[in-house]
């Protein structure tokens, strides 16, 4: 008996000592996760009446549109009301977004929150996710061919979902880093190299030998060093037709020796003057401009970003029609970040009333604790076993079946206690 008391003894001291409390502030901090994603958006109003929403929650049906039809996207509602026995791919966060559910790429389906809907929602952008296939590698998220633990890191300009050995650029491996441009969107969004030699977690050296990125989309320099160490700027064949010759004549002309032999020429000559001081100016304003006049390497990979990277982009005249160009003004936009929409959800569900759980816990002795957690892991454990199955099938949890496995996890709680016997001494 001693040995076996003697065993149990150094089992429990192998075993980690969990407090309830612990157990509480971790499922506190799993909530809190939830109401990051999901508490922005709205559990129980289909979000189409409010047209593109800036970012929400959204999912894809492989029930009602499965790979091969039109990929088509839902909002949180109505993955509950109209989608909850479905198989679901959960797309996270996606910005500029209007709810697909009962429109013309559902066939069998009519919205049950919103039916009145437009065909087709033309402003919405999909991809792979859709259908569940993330990464260049266009696979399943998890993965369970892949034997590789490997982190997933969204690209906050296409949205995708990569493989950090897929990007071309090794993640930080403190992670300290926000936001992450994925390689293609880096060749799309080249003006954000001159940027990066700065910002980037992971910085660009500012100079060096080789290949030099033109930030203003006009094509690469080659970088030539002479004897005495100064740089000289060589444009490539193929720039010296169309934009690079119009660089090559934006340079400022030397003054000739003949005199201006009418007023109209003086004037003109005034006029282009005005002008080009017009336009240093412009360039003195414009941080894109200033960084431009640095030497960059031309990089091929993702890049990681700070906190607030965004804030210092260029917001001149000149770079946001660039980012209308590209399709990408929502860069300047410091509540476009999932960030902002993490915060803006858990502002929403924070309450300024205590835990009721917490008060009780503190109002009781120390046996009334102890039978509080043997119940609370009961419940736990049977809660897990019981959401197992939906995660299984991958199906959605609806009020009706967390109602059922309270009214069981009652009646079970019930028949032990009335099956238990109490002895005096």
């Amino acid at each position: 008996m001693a040995g076996a008391e003697s065993s149990a003894g150094r089992q429990s001291e192998l075993e980690p000592v969990v407090s309830l409390v612990d157990v509480l502030e971790e499922d506190e901090e799993l909530e809190n996760e939830a109401c990051a994603v999901l508490g922005g958006s709205d559990s129980e109003k289909c979000s189409y009446s409010q047209g593109s929403v800036k970012r929400q929650a959204l999912y894809a049906c492989s029930t009602c549109t499965p790979e091969g039809e039109e990929p088509a996207g839902i909002c949180l509602a109505c993955s509950y009301e109209c989608h909850g026995s479905h198989k679901l791919f959960e797309l996270y966060t996606k910005r500029n977004f209007r709810c697909d559910c009962g429109n013309s790429k559902f066939k069998n389906l009519e919205c049950k929150l919103f039916p009145d809907k437009a065909k087709v929602n033309s402003g919405n952008k999909y991809n792979d996710n859709f259908f569940g296939l993330y990464c260049i590698c266009k696979r399943p998220y998890p993965d369970p061919e892949d034997e590789v633990p490997d982190e997933m890191i969204q690209c906050v300009v296409c949205e995708d979902w990569f493989h950090g050995r897929h990007l071309g650029a090794t993640p930080p491996e403190s992670g300290d880093f926000q936001e992450m441009v994925c390689q293609a969107c880096m060749k799309h969004c080249s003006f954000l190299w001159a940027y990066a030699a700065h910002l980037a977690v992971t910085k660009i050296p500012a100079e060096d030998d080789g290949l030099v990125l033109n930030v203003d989309g006009k094509g690469d320099q080659e970088v030539i060093k002479t004897e005495n160490g100064d740089h000289q700027e060589s444009v490539l064949k193929e720039d010296l037709t169309g934009s690079g010759r119009d660089a090559v004549t934006d340079v400022k002309a030397e003054p000739t020796s003949e005199p201006c032999t009418s007023s109209s020429s003086e004037a003109g000559l005034q006029t282009a003057f005005k002008n080009q001081n017009l336009n240093a100016e412009s360039q003195l304003r414009c941080r894109l401009q200033q960084l431009k006049a640095k030497q960059l390497i031309k990089k091929d990979g993702a890049t990681y970003w700070p906190l607030n990277w965004r804030s210092k982009l260029c917001t001149c005249k000149d770079c946001m029609k660039m980012y209308g160009d590209l399709d990408v003004l929502f860069l300047a936009d410091e509540y476009d970040t999932v960030l902002a929409y993490e915060n803006k959800g858990k502002t929403e569900q924070a309450t300024d009333r205590r835990d009721p759980l917490m008060d009780t816990l503190n109002s009781m002795n120390r046996v009334q604790q102890v039978e509080l957690i043997c119940e609370y892991n009961d419940l736990k454990t049977e809660l897990k076993d019981y959401l197992r199955r939906f995660a299984d099938e991958g199906t959605v949890v609806k009020r009706e079946d967390i109602q059922q496995f309270f009214e069981e996890f009652q009646s079970k709680k019930r028949r032990r206690v009335d099956g238990m016997q109490y002895y005096c001494s």
